[in-house]
């Protein structure tokens, strides 16, 4: 976006006041301790639950697809725990935004750190491969200060939003690269840098493959395979999460993926997918199934939304 004065102009319109006055408020509660701020996000996405049908209702469809094993109830109370959790993930990128880094530091727990040290002695850059969790933002900024991280992002509709964010990049991060700008991606790869990556969103039929996720066949980008045959990137899996009943979170590092890519691209995603699905069963509130995850069906059979 342009910094020219009739951009600027255009980002103080009246139509634009709404937003810039929920980033103040925003702003202001990242001043708050942890625990308090997190309890303003859970009152948020239960307030979301009811203003957001459409989003109640994917939820609900991905929650009953994916642990058909529990009973309706229990499927009710995780859509529900998953907007509160949601609600949360609004405040903590705000804290990603704006809050010290010293402040997100202490807060953070890390697992598997030695995994990542076992990449990064290959002398090649390494490719932190994770999933879209509700968490995602806050998990970054304590990225930024142990490498020199470089993220994919998608911009946002919303110029404010946007504008905001990308002041955060910008401070926080080696390199932001558009989510299309595969050869950005590369670049970084091959000049030896972290690169964060996710592949879990469906992106249709081109480039990628239907891999089983939560058992039902979900189109899968088989980006990660390319890449890291393209660069020699060891790929890293990464997640993290919010700690159930604190204000904590776990970074964690899982073992370099092995014999990967392999000649198989279906099998290398499916790989992916079990590891998402893993970590997404140990923190089922906290995978983003508000998603149309299972939008695109192979042989175009019967849609789920």
């Amino acid at each position: 976006m342009s910094d020219t004065p009739s951009a600027e102009s255009s980002l103080l319109a009246p139509r634009h006041w709404p937003t810039w006055a929920a980033l103040g408020a925003l702003r202001a509660v990242t001043w708050l301790p942890f625990p308090v701020a997190l309890a303003i996000g859970r009152a948020l996405g239960n307030i979301a639950y009811w203003l957001a049908p459409r989003r109640r209702r994917i939820a609900r469809i991905n929650i009953d697809l994916c642990f058909p094993e529990r009973d309706a109830r229990e499927r009710q109370v995780l859509v529900r725990r998953h907007f509160a959790s949601i609600g949360m993930g609004v405040i903590e990128t705000a804290m990603s935004w704006w809050a010290p880094t010293e402040k997100i530091l202490r807060q953070v727990e890390w697992a598997g750190l030695e995994h990542f040290e076992a990449a990064r002695a290959q002398g090649q850059g390494v490719m932190l491969v994770g999933a879209h969790f509700t968490d995602l933002e806050i998990a970054g900024q304590p990225l930024a200060a142990r490498m020199d991280l470089h993220v994919m992002y998608r911009p946002h509709e919303n110029p404010v939003i946007e504008r905001a964010m990308s002041a955060s990049r910008t401070r926080r991060y080696g390199k932001a690269i558009p989510r299309h700008d595969t050869r950005g991606l590369l670049r970084s790869l091959r000049e030896k840098h972290v690169v964060w990556y996710a592949s879990d969103q469906n992106y249709g039929h081109k480039g990628s493959v239907f891999a089983p996720f939560f058992g039902i066949p979900a189109a899968t980008n088989t980006s990660t395979s390319r890449i890291a045959r393209l660069t020699g990137a060891p790929v890293v899996p990464f997640f993290s999460a919010r700690l159930p009943g604190s204000s904590r979170y776990l970074l964690e590092f899982q073992p370099v993926l092995d014999d990967f890519p392999s000649d198989d691209v279906g099998a290398d995603a499916t790989r992916i997918n079990g590891l998402i699905e893993g970590f997404a069963r140990r923190f089922p509130e906290q995978y983003l199934w508000v998603n149309r995850r299972f939008k695109d069906r192979p042989d175009d059979g019967p849609r789920f939304y």
